[in-house]
């Protein structure tokens, strides 16, 4: 049996001659049939060295993958439908072949010798082989490559990317398939809000109508805005910050700073402070009961000024400097 090395060995040869004698417009042909029916072609370390040979009248575009879940490549797995995507809009839109382009895929676990070849160490790549006779013949052989640096690229990214390299020649668009579930989706949502809507409108009307609902959203928005919202959004202040002894601080040194928190607060303490002068200007002359009503005064009189001696403590606190104060915060 020691002629069998030998026998393969003179096989294999007489095919890669066989092969190698193979002319580009048979080689165009015999790829061009394979990915009309399947495309991209899957390719295999033997059949994209018979692919990619010069002398070629064609182009060739092939990703370098590795798909198998055992090498972990997430980009691979996610780019592989955009690829197939955008080869069999192409294919169907050039289905006799003008374009003269084969669209391939090659994997890490049959092209292993590809791989090094190239001197790999990620996946995927894409590389574009130029014609190298004819009349779109590149002035050098060599594949252009097109790195994944900013991670998965929609299919018209890549097509506008080959299209460059393919001037005087069809350029077929990349056509997705219509998904008619996120049509279904987008329609049971639509159609379920607007009779969400109907039903509900006898229930919304007054609520949208009603004046008090209308001055409570002025009022806070007031308050909020005063003060310092806007402040907040636009210079992005923290929320809080910490102390120099390890706590936490509510209220920012200076005039000029605040956190987010000394907003809320503030705001809150606006709000009591406009809450008890209505109150006595407006609910406290309607109680009949002279004794309930001086009650009133002196508990919202009370309310007023805790509240805003409490108000001139933090101007204090944020300032030292600060002139005025009221008991009980000194």
């Amino acid at each position: 049996m020691r002629w069998l090395p030998a026998f393969l060995s003179a096989s294999l040869f007489a095919a890669g001659s066989f092969a190698a004698r193979k002319s580009s417009e048979e080689r165009f042909a015999e790829f061009h049939a394979k990915q009309t029916s399947h495309a991209p072609i899957k390719l295999k370390d033997s059949s994209f060295k018979s692919l990619t040979a010069p002398p070629r009248d064609y182009s060739v575009a092939v990703v370098l993958t590795a798909l198998d879940p055992r090498y972990g490549c997430q980009l691979c797995r996610e780019f592989q439908p955009e690829w197939e995507l955008l080869s069999k809009s192409w294919v169907k839109g050039d289905k006799s072949g003008e374009s003269r382009v084969i669209f391939g895929s090659l994997d890490f676990s049959e092209g292993r010798e590809t791989f090094m070849g190239f001197g790999l160490q990620t996946a995927p790549v894409l590389f574009f082989f130029p014609p190298t006779i004819g009349p779109h013949a590149a002035a050098s052989p060599e594949p252009i490559r097109y790195d994944f640096t900013n991670g998965p690229v929609p299919a018209e990214v890549v097509h506008s990317w080959l299209v460059r390299h393919l001037d005087g020649r069809p350029h077929p668009p990349v056509k997705r398939p219509v998904d008619y579930l996120k049509w279904a989706v987008s329609f049971t949502m639509i159609t379920g809000s607007l009779t969400g809507v109907y039903v509900a409108w006898p229930y919304v009307v007054p609520v949208i109508q009603n004046r008090n609902v209308w001055a409570a959203f002025t009022l806070i928005a007031i308050l909020l805005f005063t003060s310092g919202h806007m402040y907040n959004q636009i210079r992005k202040v923290p929320y809080v910050a910490n102390n120099p002894r390890g706590g936490v601080s509510y209220f920012a040194a200076g005039f000029q700073n605040q956190y987010g928190l000394e907003t809320q607060i503030l705001a809150a303490l606006y709000g009591i402070l406009s809450f008890a002068v209505i109150s006595l200007a407006v609910k406290v002359p309607r109680i009949a009961d002279p004794k309930s009503q001086t009650i009133a005064v002196w508990a919202w009189s009370g309310v007023l000024l805790v509240v805003y001696s409490f108000l001139l403590s933090i101007f204090r606190l944020k300032n030292a400097g600060y002139p005025f104060y009221l008991p009980p915060f000194m």
